[in-house]
């Protein structure tokens, strides 16, 4: 049917600021009456004679409550309640059903309908102020709400606009740091270097990395810088700019002897100068562990120095295991700090393992972590591994061993296995 038949349409526009409300009942007596009470509070009033009639103003406005008799010819109140519930469209509508009966069990399949309040017959004005001012303030809140889900959902989609920019920021960043790690593995006549980089997140404060000096000498490095994120791999962008491997000249380990040829520094004199190069030209609040090693390839001579970094693990071709280093304090800790070297000697089918603390602070599910004597354990259990094929092998057991592959901090180690 048309909307127009005998509903009473009010005149001005479709959508006034006043709340509107809807008032149903076949009786046109009381629907004047109830039009009368609800103008006189200010509301926007349509009228309909049943409940077909209703839901047919209801395709072409949205009323924000609705009075509606529940007896009527035809269509009653209550089916005219679940066809509105049924159709309600992006605001909700207040329904007041009005009714001769009070029973309980009556009002009870009124509230299983959709109606949210209930208007005894004959209507006395007072209770429809008192009914319809109830149904306004849970309105106002229902709209309030609304409005702070719809800034709340604004807000959430910036955010994830915002969130998607910074990742594939932070995977441009993850290629990029893992592009200072050039090489994974490189030969140096009798000595095999690979080399281990894995972030906790995209990216990570951990690095490691190899250069040749000269014919006779290589240096090999890992360092961790303290905390997560951005501002730890900035920070290790720049020290690999102090320790390249493409760019000697920059190498702060790399010397030229009188003669213009190049010689490794003592690692202790290069974790001196690396010192005094964070804590003066980098200023920041960071510090970071180091262990460097310059190896002698004709003698298998190894110089270390351990700064604050895990002890760099020596595996004899025998199978015994010991820790190497001095300990030492972090670099870029204190002013002036000293550092010291101390030096062993591989032998051919000896390998040099140093780790970062994500592999040797590995804790289980238990709260137990790894520590030395379960790298010790571990590096056991896959002597026969190499290369590559040994870093899969630890971090198949890290997995196993914390219960997960995300790992909590970086994982980062180099492998340095001499004359087999």
């Amino acid at each position: 049917m048309s909307p127009k038949g005998d509903i009473d349409w009010p005149e001005g526009p479709a959508r006034p600021a006043q709340e509107t409300v809807l008032v149903v009942d076949d009786s046109r007596a009381q629907r004047r009456l109830l039009t009368h009470f609800l103008t006189k509070m200010g509301l926007r009033v349509l009228e309909a004679p049943s409940g077909e009639a209703a839901l047919a103003v209801c395709q072409f406005e949205q009323p924000d409550l609705i009075v509606s008799d529940w007896v009527m010819p035809g269509m009653d109140g209550l089916e005219f309640c679940r066809e509105f519930r049924a159709m309600q469209g992006d605001r909700y509508g207040y329904f007041i059903l009005q009714t001769s009966n009070d029973e309980k069990h009556e009002v009870a399949h009124g509230l299983d309908a959709g109606a949210d309040d209930f208007l005894t017959k004959p209507v006395n004005a007072a209770e429809l102020r008192a009914r319809v001012r109830a149904g306004q303030r849970v309105l106002r809140m229902e709209r309030e709400l609304t409005e702070k889900n719809r800034q709340i959902g604004a807000a959430l989609e910036e955010l994830r606009h915002l969130h998607q920019g910074i990742d594939r920021d932070l995977q441009d960043a993850h290629r990029l740091q893992q592009s200072l790690v050039r090489e994974r593995h490189r030969r140096f006549g009798p000595l095999d270097v690979s080399l281990l980089l894995q972030p906790a997140g995209r990216i990570g404060g951990d690095l490691v990395g190899m250069f040749e000096v000269n014919a006779r000498e290589v240096g090999v490095f890992a360092l961790d810088v303290s905390g997560h994120g951005i501002a730890s791999a900035l920070m290790t962008a720049r020290l690999a700019g102090y320790l390249s491997g493409s760019e000697p000249e920059t190498n702060i380990a790399i010397a030229e002897t009188a003669r213009g040829e190049r010689t490794m520094r003592s690692p202790a004199e290069v974790a001196e100068q690396l010192n005094d190069l964070v804590l003066k030209r980098i200023e920041t609040d960071q510090y970071l562990t180091l262990a460097l090693a310059r190896v002698e390839l004709d003698s298998g001579t190894v110089t270390l120095t351990q700064a604050g970094h895990p002890h760099p693990m020596l595996q004899r071709a025998t199978g015994t295991i010991e820790p190497l280093g001095t300990g030492g304090m972090p670099v870029g800790l204190l002013p002036g700090a000293s550092f010291f070297d101390s030096v062993t000697v591989l032998r051919p089918g000896d390998r040099l393992f140093l780790v970062s603390d994500g592999i040797t602070e590995c804790m289980s599910p238990r709260g137990e972590m790894l520590d030395t004597a379960g790298l010790k354990r571990l590096m056991r259990l896959h002597a026969d591994a190499r290369g590559q094929a040994y870093f899969d092998r630890i971090l198949a057991e890290l997995a196993d061993y914390s219960g997960e592959w995300e790992f909590s901090d970086d994982i980062s180690a180099a492998l340095l296995e001499f004359g087999r």
